[in-house]
């Protein structure tokens, strides 16, 4: 375990921008062979997430696995971030849990670590802010979590992956702290479970069938799931609610890449977003 977070260690962001294969239907959609370099707003959306952890001054270094890097290192609107030269773009492995260990043994000194995903373009250096300066003291590991509450108050009627405890019901966001080295355990852990993130209750089983059977009651309480989890791999782990509702809203369809549009024009324009994108996201 750490003891409270140390303002003078710079963070290193991991970006996972690796392939679906060619049935990801938002690359064909889109028209490229990366999710990552579909645009939104005309943007890619690798780049729009660069743009957010760029804009976070703890940030030192980031690192973006892509099965091809050139597809990074010779695209023009990567351009900016790689003169500044804290970039890093290396070959993504075959699941994304894989290319976090590769990322976390190509550099030096990779503690503490964000992780993050390309197909995340609402991503905002505020979100990255508060998940950050609201870890626990202590933990060696956290991810990042949307109540449903938050998420419908914005997008009535959204359907979202959940995790439904006793006390709530909660979505991922895509944001993970590895703060120590304890948490390579929690990666590898990851590596096993990976191939379940969608279906919650495969996760869960793997704490045995008592807690499983608790979570299929609606008895598990959060915190009660994340000690079980916290013993399995041996480290410390936590969770940040974040109120942000654009902090779930991931690319997973070509509907989602609709709504983030609209999301994003949105802020532009300083008005939500009408009902007519808000069912993309159904």
């Amino acid at each position: 375990m750490t003891g409270p977070l140390s303002a003078d260690r710079p963070i290193t962001a991991i970006v996972l921008a690796g392939s679906r294969g060619p049935a990801d239907p938002v690359a064909a959609a889109a028209g490229v062979s990366h999710k990552a370099l579909a645009p939104v707003a005309g943007v890619p959306m690798l780049a729009r997430v660069l743009a957010s952890l760029a804009a976070v001054p703890r940030i030192g270094r980031v690192i973006v696995l892509i099965e091809r890097p050139e597809l990074v290192l010779e695209h023009p609107a990567f351009a900016p971030f790689l003169a500044r030269g804290s970039l890093t773009v290396l070959p993504a492995a075959a699941s994304p849990s894989r290319s976090v260990l590769a990322a976390l043994d190509a550099v030096p000194a990779p503690f503490p670590c964000l992780v993050t995903t390309a197909d995340h373009p609402l991503l905002t250096p505020a979100m990255v802010e508060h998940f950050w300066t609201n870890l626990p003291p202590g933990v060696d590991a956290a991810v990042g979590l949307a109540r449903s509450e938050t998420i419908h108050a914005a997008y009535p009627g959204t359907r979202r992956t959940y995790l439904r405890f006793r006390d709530g019901a909660y979505s991922g966001c895509n944001l993970f702290a590895l703060r120590t080295a304890a948490a390579r355990s929690v990666v590898s852990f990851w590596r096993r479970v990976e191939q379940d993130r969608k279906t919650p209750w495969r996760m869960i089983r793997t704490l045995g069938p008592g807690t499983l059977l608790s979570y299929a009651l609606g008895r598990l309480r959060l915190d009660t799931a994340l000690a079980a989890f916290s013993r399995r791999t041996g480290a410390a782990l936590a969770a940040v609610d974040l109120p942000f509702a654009d902090a779930a809203v991931d690319v997973d369809r070509p509907s989602d890449l609709l709504l983030a549009d609209a999301i994003l024009a949105g802020r532009r324009d300083g008005a939500p977003i009408g009902p007519q994108n808000q069912a993309a996201a159904s």
